[in-house]
């Protein structure tokens, strides 16, 4: 049980928490870690400890149900753990599922890093379709509170999360963004008339981006535009509030949020197996998930430092980063710690970013 002791040594020394909820978060990080799974009687039949099967899953249920987890000293351990300069890019995005005729719906921020972004704040809504604009404030705003010191980010999101009242909030509070919107907007051409956006990016070749050095007027606002037409016969154009001629390129990293549900999900943690569909027990859930994957993507962050693995004939590595840790840590916690005692304390120092 040396690495439950450990493990929690590591999370007092993070969160200010009171010792008994620090000891389950480890046991359930651990139980989750080897399971694979977010499915409640699933964890509880591997949890540590002598207390029968059913003890278990209703400790689970109460900590979900009764602690007033806080949310954003999680968002403030997972950032402390990449120890990211200046310039941070944001993503938001949302996923959803379904759990029988119930619609689960999380809208999420992500700080990107290294490729994957890493979840700071979300919110469980309460439909099945987009967010408004009065939820994405609300995210942004608690966003600037828990890290007032740091420069304005920029934001990258994709066509759903657009709108004047959006735009125009985002531009007073000095963010910078680049989001992805409509081809047929309409917004004034050189000649001051209205037209839709794929018209000013007509004569572009296929995947050739081209900014306007200009600034277009969409809703009474003037914004900078950058696109190019894609394969499928689609136009991709973002939209900036200043001009920046590598846009698309920094719209791109929005991917990293779509990477990080995938590890939520099938790739990693198996969100939907999930029977919990209370709005604030399904936060909690993704808080303990969040810092988990953290922890995960840290170690394949390392791991590749060490060795890099030989690319597949497809161009891509064997592994994602983040399995690559998950499935270092799970294979020695599932052996025992001893087993490799130096790797084991190497794995809890970036834990913590030491």
């Amino acid at each position: 049980m040396n690495e439950f002791h450990s493990l929690e040594q590591k999370l007092a020394s993070n969160l200010d928490w009171h010792r008994s909820r620090i000891k389950f978060l480890a046991r359930f990080m651990t139980a989750l870690l080897t399971t694979r799974t977010v499915n409640l009687a699933e964890l509880a039949s591997v949890f540590a400890g002598r207390a029968q099967i059913e003890s278990h899953y209703q400790r689970c249920r109460r900590f979900l149900k009764d602690f007033d987890l806080p949310l954003a000293e999680i968002a403030q351990f997972v950032v402390k753990l990449l120890k990211l300069k200046a310039g941070w890019t944001l993503a938001l995005d949302r996923t959803n599922w379904k759990f029988g005729k119930m619609n689960l719906n999380l809208l999420v921020l992500g700080l990107v890093h290294q490729g994957i972004a890493y979840p700071l704040i979300w919110f469980s809504l309460d439909k099945a379709g987009n967010s408004h604009t009065d939820e994405r404030i609300l995210m942004m705003e608690l966003f600037l509170s828990l890290f007032e010191q740091e420069p304005r980010p920029t934001l990258v999101a994709d066509r759903e999360f657009v709108g004047k009242a959006w735009l125009e909030w985002l531009k007073k509070n000095d963010f910078n963004f680049h989001l992805r919107v409509h081809e047929n907007y309409l917004v004034t051409n050189a000649r001051g008339q209205q037209v839709a956006l794929r018209k000013l990016f007509r004569q572009t070749r296929i995947n050739e981006p081209l900014t306007l050095v200009q600034p277009r007027v969409m809703w009474g606002e003037a914004y900078y535009f950058s696109g190019c037409r894609l394969a499928s016969g689609e136009y991709l154009i973002v939209v900036s509030p200043t001009f920046e001629p590598h846009a698309i390129t920094e719209y791109a990293k929005r991917w990293g949020i779509e990477t990080f549900f995938g590890a939520l999900k099938t790739r990693g943690f198996n969100l939907e197996d999930t029977h919990i569909t209370q709005e604030d027990r399904l936060q909690k859930l993704v808080a303990i998930l969040a810092l988990t994957f953290a922890w995960c993507h840290q170690i394949g962050l390392w791991l590749h430092q060490q060795k890099t693995l030989l690319l597949k004939n497809h161009g891509r590595p064997p592994k994602s980063i983040f399995r690559r840790g998950l499935d270092c840590l799970r294979r020695l916690l599932t052996h025992g710690t001893t087993t490799n005692p130096l790797l084991w304390h190497q794995l809890l120092n970036l834990l913590s970013g030491t």
